[in-house]
């Protein structure tokens, strides 16, 4: 494959299952400040949604006279600690990343968490021994739905936005794929969430999720390039 492919992997909920791992954090962050009704439902609001945005939301939420970058502190020493214990790489992108090594095509990772929440989980699972290039929310102006995180790691890569492929699990990131001018394979992580007008636009709907993504019809995808037979809301669907 061409070097003028690339493929941006957004971590939590698409390359690994580390949503459990986010709730817990912010369950016991907002436990010590005398939350105890927030709940996975709640949590399933912000996924997709950077971490810095989502504490923001639950400090005017819950009323909470803490500086934000407290709480970020809080949050992200949780979930470090949560990380380091264990996070489940799903299979098929585990092979889907091998494929793509394999294959010279330059891979980045730009995601809502935290560079040192990045950094932990890909050498947890050993990633990082094929994703080099990381974008955190933290390193540009704007989150997700915003399209920074996604157009950085095109900057870094040296590729131009619209023969990058953005691989997401919630509607925010792919909006953001969609504005960054990328094509965009989308993999629910809430079922609840499939229709949504951001999932229903990307070139490749996933609409089983993880156990229904192919690491092979991802390749192709990514292959097919701009322009050819795989087009963005062509209905192409694995179901």
């Amino acid at each position: 494959m061409s070097t003028s492919h690339a493929v941006i992997f957004d971590l939590d909920g698409t390359l690994v299952d580390s949503e459990p791992n986010y709730y817990e954090a912010g369950r016991r962050l907002l436990e010590q400040y005398g939350v105890r009704d927030f709940g996975w439902e709640r949590h399933t609001d912000f996924i997709g949604i950077g971490t810095r945005e989502t504490l923001a939301a639950l400090k005017e939420e819950y009323g909470l006279n803490v500086p934000l970058d407290e709480l970020l502190a809080g949050k992200n020493r949780h979930y470090l600690e949560l990380a380091g214990a264990a996070t489940e790489v799903f299979p098929e992108m585990r092979a889907f990343v091998e494929l793509l090594h394999a294959e010279g095509v330059p891979m980045a990772v730009a995601s809502g968490s935290s560079r040192a929440a990045i950094e932990a989980v890909l050498a947890g699972t050993g990633l990082d021994a094929y994703l080099t290039t990381l974008v955190s929310a933290e390193e540009v102006e704007r989150g997700k739905p915003a399209p920074d995180v996604f157009l950085e790691a095109a900057r870094r890569l040296g590729i131009e936005p619209e023969h990058c492929v953005v691989l997401e699990d919630a509607p925010p990131g792919a909006a953001a794929a969609a504005a960054a001018g990328m094509r965009c394979v989308a993999v629910p992580y809430v079922p609840a969430t499939t229709d949504d007008p951001a999932f229903l636009a990307a070139g490749l709907l996933v609409r089983g999720g993880q156990p229904a993504f192919s690491a092979r019809a991802a390749y192709d995808f990514v292959l097919a390039g701009p322009g050819k037979h795989w087009l963005p809301g062509s209905g192409q669907e694995i179901m």
